[in-house]
């Protein structure tokens, strides 16, 4: 503890109070219960912060409710590989646990990239993300992103998913892969999305006998009765945005969230393999210790 307390003691009165507040977050002894983390992990923390902090404080920062998103970036420019790593995990968990705590309004360190994560792509800015229910144009786009923004489905599975394995009553969605199966529980969003999706299929195309929940006006009708192209479905996307990084956006911001792979794969159906990966890239603590 007392290597904390003279970390603390080189930084300015709000800001050592904010940092206390993390770490106060990181014993889970905040407003949100969490595992706790140890002590040797949260000195690890630390130590990757403290030059930031410190460069901070030299250029006049007295609060971290002053950091801006080009300033969080600025401190991890010229960083490579582990250090880099280190502290944008760093910065990411500081400000989502002060955002958390309500000590500041905006998490500058959201859309961080955390660094050289094979297979795992750069998070999805929280204000884009809210915007993109608002820029799709139809139920059809609406639902879309809500499957793959919030309950991470894969837009192959999207195109498959039947009317029949949609239950409403139950507020529940299966997912069909293959010979398994995976069970969404909706939230209130999806869950009034689909209504609304439902509503609107069976007023545009009343005779369609196509089986799959998502239909298309070329595919609504057609005998053949064929699923909708993974085209259609990234049609209400920014050019810059796809369903495969909404989805793996998600999965990421739960690992940060939870830590726990078990509970990725109850959430989102993803192998034990899978989900090791999103904890190791959000949780590296945890993790460092394992057998290569």
């Amino acid at each position: 503890m007392a290597w904390i307390e003279t970390l603390l003691a080189a930084l300015p009165e709000t800001l050592t109070s904010e940092v206390r507040t993390w770490v106060t977050v990181l014993r889970s002894q905040g407003h949100r219960e969490n595992e706790p983390r140890s002590w040797e992990g949260i000195r690890r923390y630390l130590t990757a912060i403290q030059r930031a902090l410190v460069a901070w404080t030299a250029a006049g920062v007295v609060t971290l409710r002053e950091i801006t998103h080009d300033q969080v970036e600025n401190a991890v420019e010229g960083l490579t590989g582990h250090s880099r790593r280190q502290l944008a995990i760093a910065l990411r968990s500081l400000f989502r646990a002060l955002k958390r705590e309500k000590v500041i309004f905006r998490d500058p360190a959201r859309n961080l990239p955390v660094g050289d994560l094979k297979g795992i792509p750069q998070s999805v800015p929280s204000d884009r993300l809210a915007g993109l229910l608002n820029q799709a144009k139809t139920p059809f786009g609406r639902l879309v992103v809500s499957l793959a923004a919030i309950h991470a489905v894969p837009g192959t599975d999207i195109r498959t998913i039947l009317t029949t394995d949609l239950r409403l009553a139950r507020g529940t969605l299966e997912i069909r892969r293959g010979l398994l199966r995976h069970t969404l529980y909706l939230e209130e969003l999806t869950h009034r999305l689909a209504s609304e999706w439902l509503t609107y299929r069976h007023r545009r195309w009343p005779a369609s006998t196509n089986p799959h929940l998502l239909v298309s006006q070329k595919t609504a009708l057609d005998t053949d009765r064929p699923a909708v192209s993974l085209g259609l479905l990234r049609l209400d996307l920014p050019k810059d945005l796809t369903l495969d990084g909404l989805r793996q956006d998600r999965i990421l911001n739960e690992a940060f969230e939870t830590g726990d792979p078990l509970k990725l794969m109850r959430l989102f159906g993803i192998t034990e393999q899978t989900a090791m990966r999103y904890v190791c890239a959000a949780r590296p603590e945890r993790t460092a210790k394992l057998p290569k």
